[in-house]
């Protein structure tokens, strides 16, 4: 009887010690996975905090800038909200866009540890940005004509020409202010972007208020204030550069980057439309719903939702800009999975966020008006659109996260074909038919861009980043590098 129960006894221990095994392996996995999400939760918030500071700064220099015109008059007012939103918005999008190329290049190179390759793409995006500066020029020098074309009384039209034509070196101060700002988000250089942006912020502020109240330069003093504060932007980043702040990367200007330039062309434009896309399909939402009948208040309710949206957008754009940066610091560097927990972790907190913002908005549904009109019509407008808001704004903390993956990827080319598909042959047909057909008005056409672009666009990119072979894409990416790295003009040279 006693010789029976030893073996017993064994067996219990036995089995009581994987146990403990078992429950000790689950709490260092446990343990270690919390530490691995606190440690890139770091490495992106490492981005997206100063990203976001820079956005509001810009966002606010922008505001400032338009409060001081609408002190003007109202003409004033009219003329400089169009040729900064219209003429130059349209321009900034494409632009913007376009020297993304350098989330995917610069990004995979420090990566890879090619840390050289860093200023000379940057060098070569100023290239092709200032020349598509002269391209996109005839947008300015004609504003006035363009404007009349599209219905702008002449009065608005002609001011908003002066001011078009008095914008064209803030025009050109977007070649240079973009590449260099994802030249140091790629190197988690990010700190300088807060306090050049505060330190302009400030500036805007006092040369605004001298051109206008001591110096009495009407429009033309608002807008080379503009011109001013971005291109201040752009040198004290400049400065910061190439005064020792990024010694791996930047080692003066080099004839390497005026190589290879018909290939960085084509990413550039590829990034350029698939951001712009997104960018204009928005605004084509308040031109649609200005042909409605009666639609002054429907303008007004929905171009406070877009406001609302606006603010509430810097956020997903600055996970947009971290997520391309750490996905492209993880693929040049060899690690697929490393790509793929960034992007897990950037979604997630992406659409926490994305999630509080949209309950607060359904919360307040009432009140969100309050601050920007007294009427009570527009307020009740806004209260029944909040809702498609809500769900805009839980979209929208996705949709940039996943295009900020691909442009970390290299994925440009094949997310503009989507753009073109979702926003442009489904969803602004199907907004207008919902709008009109239906007889919905606004909220008919902005369901229906939601659903037929926004939401279709975000299903299709869930798909494809949650098929993607990691590896496959990080043995592309580092193939790209080289590529990049020796172009044929430099190899014969």
């Amino acid at each position: 009887m006693e010789e029976n129960k030893v073996p017993l006894i064994q067996n219990i221990s036995r089995n009581g010690s994987e146990k403990l095994v078992a429950e000790f392996n689950y709490e260092e996995e446990e343990h270690d996975m919390k530490k691995k999400v606190w440690i890139e939760s770091k490495k992106l918030w490492h981005v997206v905090g100063p990203s976001i500071f820079n956005r509001v700064a810009i966002y606010s220099i922008n505001i400032i800038t338009l409060a001081f015109a609408g002190h003007l008059g109202e003409v004033e007012l009219a003329a400089f909200s169009i040729a900064n939103t219209v003429i130059v918005g349209f321009n900034f999008g494409l632009l913007l866009g376009m020297a993304s190329a350098l989330e995917t290049l610069c990004g995979q190179a420090f990566g890879n540890k090619r840390y050289h390759m860093l200023g000379i793409y940057m060098q070569r995006s100023w290239i092709v940005l200032f020349m598509c500066c002269f391209l996109l020029l005839p947008f300015y020098i004609f504003a006035t004509p363009i404007l009349k074309l599209i219905g702008q009384p002449d009065d608005v039209a002609e001011q908003s020409g002066l001011v078009a034509w008095c914008l064209i070196p803030l025009h050109f101060s977007f070649a240079f202010q973009f590449p260099i700002q994802r030249f140091l988000q790629s190197q988690l250089k990010t700190g300088i972007l807060v306090w050049v942006s505060l330190g302009v912020l400030i500036i805007n502020v006092l040369m605004s208020w001298l051109v206008v109240q001591k110096f009495e330069m009407g429009l033309v003093g608002i807008a080379i204030t503009l011109d001013i504060s971005w291109w201040l932007m752009f040198l004290g980043m400049f400065v910061y550069v190439t005064c020792g702040g990024c010694p791996e990367t930047w080692s003066g200007f080099s004839i390497q980057a005026f190589s290879g330039l018909w290939e960085f062309l084509k990413l550039s434009a590829a990034s350029g439309v698939m951001l712009c896309l997104e960018n204009w399909y928005y605004r084509i939402l308040i031109l649609m719903t200005g042909e409605l009948e009666n639609a002054t208040i429907a303008v007004d309710a929905l171009s406070i939702c877009q406001t609302i949206n606006g603010w509430e957008m810097m956020i997903p754009m600055a996970f947009f800009a971290a997520t391309g940066v750490r996905v492209a610091n993880e693929l040049g560097a060899g690690n697929g999975k490393g790509a793929r927990f960034a992007t897990i972790v950037s979604v997630i907190q992406s659409t926490i966020i994305g999630i509080i913002f949209c309950v607060l908005v359904i919360i307040f549904r009432n009140k969100l008006a309050i601050i920007f009109s007294s009427s009570i019509d527009v307020l009740k407008a806004v209260d029944d659109m909040a809702y498609l808001l809500a769900i805009t704004i839980l979209l929208n903390s996705v949709q940039p996260v996943l295009s900020g993956v691909a442009v970390g990827s290299g994925w440009q080319s094949k997310v503009a074909y989507i753009n073109i598909a979702c926003y442009y042959i489904i969803g602004l047909p199907l907004g207008v038919l919902m709008g009109w057909v239906f007889h919905t008005g606004v909220e008919g056409i902005w369901a229906g861009m939601i659903f037929g672009g926004t939401a279709l666009q975000t299903i299709i990119l869930v798909i494809i980043t949650a098929r993607c072979d990691w590896q496959e894409e990080a043995r592309k990416a580092t193939m790209h590098v080289q590529k990049w790295s020796h172009p044929p003009a430099i190899e014969q040279s």
